[in-house]
């Protein structure tokens, strides 16, 4: 490997950029918006892989074959000023400015519209920025940095959400029982991470799929100042600077250069059922079946289960695409007994064929497999308690040969969706041959696009068979991009109050990297069973989540389910009703992360940046942009201190209506049966008394929950709403109301238009105020009477 030094400018050309640096290589940078510059080398003038899967800046999909690594379709090309200079070129847009400084390096500025100058924004290290290995494909970028920056992002990373100080590393791992503080690396490869100087905010994504390694103030070397790292073993140095000013800038357009998030159907949100000890279970079919009587029984609303994968069971082992038929006698009873409720399955999948499986040889000798790096044979990797060997997501017959068994193996029988599981692809010969769309590409190069192929041909299966519907999937790994496709979660975590803790930072923090559909398994995976209060605590902080899934293998053959513990089960209960109160705000969150890039959870600094408090470590987050949840994340505490960010308005506390002042500390209540909750004021937050698994037709009655600004001053806020499960809504069958609250000292005025064709169930809307709040309200113009409007008014 060795350092990239000199450089010679070649030409500017439409939106790019050449330079061809130590006479072998190439640079090019890519104007591609105001405020986002991409810059690329060509190791010896040659990519390492000339594909990308995770851009997608213009809403539509990427080529299953990948997106050309060159292209620039999609972003709006804007126009700039080139100056050569002779040992420096300046290139400047609207908002940035890079120069490229002899000896190679880059430094960025930014125009603050307040000062009214360019301020400096981020600067490669002088001594040494760019090393690629000729030979081994290697790359590096060394950055300076200053001991005032903070970082946030890399997805699903364990610890605090600021990563200053820390080294990371991005190798996809299976890693069952982690340790949500410390353990690293683990599930995901999302190469991204957010710059907060003391003045704005930056983002870098590196487009490599290969493993990698970020340091961010960890290491030290005499020799150079204060620097970070980005080191692959392997790929293509290519990666995307993107200016905020604001974090919350960045990580909106991060997710929209990355395909944004898809819109999943509302029984999506609702509590899922899931257990590995039910499909275990010799009498699968009958234990599952109970559930549902179960819940009806604790009157516990469920909208979907999670089959785990025993129900493919051969003795111990595990065989996709395989119906154990002495555990499940009959799929399709099983499905029907879970609609009848009103409750969608979703069956775990996985993408290794044990070496004993039934249709290996077939899978084999049909070439679906990835190949050995010497022998012409498929590769063999350890995988549950055996040997066995992966799919090969980038062969078109395998995918077709996937997408043919999701369809017959589950949907037919009656399962919704699919569970893409154990989908790290831990194939350590990083020489195996995969077909590469007929291009032979190593794994090395590629491994975390193996699953997000794997969730795309699942996707298509899913669409390809109902299309009609909206499609629902989850995957435990991935890369940039799965957000496309996908719910997903924190993988196998621990039961102790620690991973309670850290799990909501490791929510956040993947939300800050484009992963805004996400959640935990409630309760803890592995390890014993959680007791009472622990289990109480995590179901008040799952139900604020976009994912609320109980999910376990305990240690002692125990089952984490909300009536495990009788002396808890009504406060699970009320939790759980609380989630489906709360159902229209998750839901129009849920829609406002698809069409406008807003994450669901959110630090409090978010929306607050202007706060330094807020970008101090916490337990507390946002739950869209009105909610802030303070988790009760320690054993025996009955009283929670909370710091409210500074909105001006203040915030009040959900449940008894009392208004509290912005930017102090309180002091909460915190009793076993509930976690302090608050609105903000000037929101409106949109709820259902339909406690009971999501039925648009039935869902006849809907509030807003209005919390008004204690003086004067206007706020204003759109709540969505449609079938939940069609594609309708492309069309115009919504409902869509957009409401202006005026706030006056003598009365309330709210105006409300709506939008859409869509007719709800619903034909009037109760307005809900805080108790305490005595001002009349009017609706466009007439006085609110009997609290209801009627939607056929507006």
């Amino acid at each position: 490997m060795k350092t990239v030094k000199n450089w010679r400018f070649i030409q500017s050309h439409d939106n790019r950029i050449d330079f061809e640096c130590d006479e072998r290589h190439s640079m090019h940078i890519f104007v591609l918006e105001h405020d986002i510059i991409r810059v690329l080398f060509k190791n010896n003038g040659q990519f390492r892989l000339d594909k990308t899967w995770s851009i997608a800046p213009d809403g539509k999909d990427v080529p299953f074959e990948g997106r050309e690594r060159m292209s620039t379709q999609g972003f709006s090309l804007p126009d700039y000023d080139c100056t050569d200079n002779g040992d420096n070129v300046t290139i400047t847009t609207d908002k940035l400015r890079l120069r490229v400084v002899q000896g190679l390096f880059l430094a960025l500025e930014w125009e603050h519209n307040i000062a009214g100058q360019w301020q400096a924004l981020a600067r490669d290290r002088k001594t040494g920025a760019y090393s690629l290995g000729v030979k081994d494909g290697r790359v590096q970028h060394y950055m300076a940095r200053s001991n005032d920056d903070n970082y946030y992002g890399l997805g699903e990373k364990t610890g605090d959400l600021n990563r200053k100080g820390k080294r990371y590393e991005m190798r996809n791992l299976d890693a069952m029982g982690y340790n949500a503080e410390t353990t690293d690396p683990l599930y995901k490869h999302i190469p991204f991470y957010i710059t907060r100087t003391q003045d704005a905010a930056f983002g870098l994504f590196y487009d490599n799929l290969a493993s990698c390694w970020f340091d961010l103030g960890n290491e030290l070397d005499n020799y150079h100042e204060f620097y970070r790292s980005y080191r692959a073993e392997d790929g293509d140095l290519d990666y995307y600077m993107i200016l905020g000013p604001k974090v919350s800038d960045v990580t909106k357009r991060y997710t929209a250069m990355t395909g944004g998030t898809f819109f999943g159907p509302k029984w999506s949100l609702g509590y899922s059922g899931s257990t590995m000890h039910y499909t275990d279970a010799p009498n699968a079919q009958e234990q599952l079946l109970e559930f549902v009587n179960l819940c009806n029984e604790h009157d516990i609303p469920c909208d979907s289960f999670q089959l785990s994968s025993g129900y493919t069971s051969i003795g111990a082992k595990r065989y996709v695409f395989n119906w154990n038929y002495d555990k499940v006698p009959s799929p399709e009873t099983m499905s029907k007994g879970f609609h009848d409720a009103g409750m969608y399955l979703a069956a775990n999948i996985k993408p290794c064929l044990l070496q004993d499986h039934p249709r290996f040889n077939e899978v084999k000798e049909q070439g679906l497999f990835i190949k050995d790096s010497e022998f012409d044979q498929p590769e063999s990797s350890v995988f549950w308690d055996d040997s066995g060997s992966h799919l090969d997501f980038t062969n078109p017959n395998t995918v077709s040969w996937w997408k043919q068994n999701v369809k017959e193996q589950l949907l037919d029988k009656g399962i919704n969706s699919t569970w893409n599981d154990n989908n790290e692809y831990e194939v350590w010969d990083g020489d195996a041959r995969c077909f590469g769309f007929g291009k032979q590409i190593p794994i090395r190069l590629i491994r975390p696009l193996q699953p997000l192929l794997m969730m795309r041909s699942s996707f298509d299966a899913q669409i390809e068979h109902q299309p009609n519907l909206r499609p629902f999937l989850i995957s435990r790994s991935g890369c940039p991009g799965m957000n496309r496709y996908v719910q997903t979660w924190t993988g196998d975590n621990r039961t102790n109050w620690n991973s309670l803790r850290y799990n909501i930072r490791m929510g956040v923090g993947m939300s800050l990297s484009g992963l805004y559909n996400v959640g935990h398994d409630v309760g803890g995976f592995s390890g014993l069973r959680p007791e009472p209060e622990l289990f109480a605590r995590w179901v008040q902080n799952g139900v604020m989540h976009p994912r609320f899934t109980i999910h376990s293998w305990n240690d002692d053959a125990t089952v984490n389910e909300p009536w495990m513990y009788p002396e808890v089960t009504p406060i699970i209960r009320d939790a759980i009703a609380l989630r489906y109160q709360l159902l229209p705000y998750l839901y129009d969150s849920l829609y406002a992360a698809h069409a406008h890039h807003e994450p669901m959870l959110r630090p409090t600094f978010f929306d607050h940046e202007h706060d330094p408090k807020t970008l101090e470590e916490c337990d507390d987050y946002l739950l869209g942009r009105d909610l802030l949840v303070a988790s009760v994340v320690e054993q025996g505490q009955r009283q929670r201190e909370v710091y409210l960010p500074d909105n001006v308005h203040g915030w009040y506390c959900y449940y008894s209506g009392q208004w509290f002042a912005a930017a102090q500390n309180v002091v909460l209540d915190a009793p076993l049966e509930r976690q302090p909750l608050l609105a903000q004021a000037g929101s409106i937050i949109a709820t259902s008394s339909r406690l009971a698994h999501v039925n648009p037709q039935s869902d006849t009655q809907r509030q807003l929950r209005v919390f008004p600004l204690q003086g004067r001053g206007q706020s204003s806020r759109s709540i969505f709403d449609d079938d939940g499960e069609s594609f309708a809504y492309q069309e115009q069958s919504f409902l869509k109301l957009d409401i202006v609250m005026q706030c006056k000292l003598e009365r309330i005025d709210l105006n409300i238009s709506k939008q859409g064709q869509w007719q709800p169930a619903y034909s009037s809307i109760e307005i809900i105020l805080p108790v305490n709040e005595t001002r009349p309200v009017f609706v466009n113009g007439a006085a609110l009477m009997n609290n209801t409007i009627q939607l056929d008014s507006l």
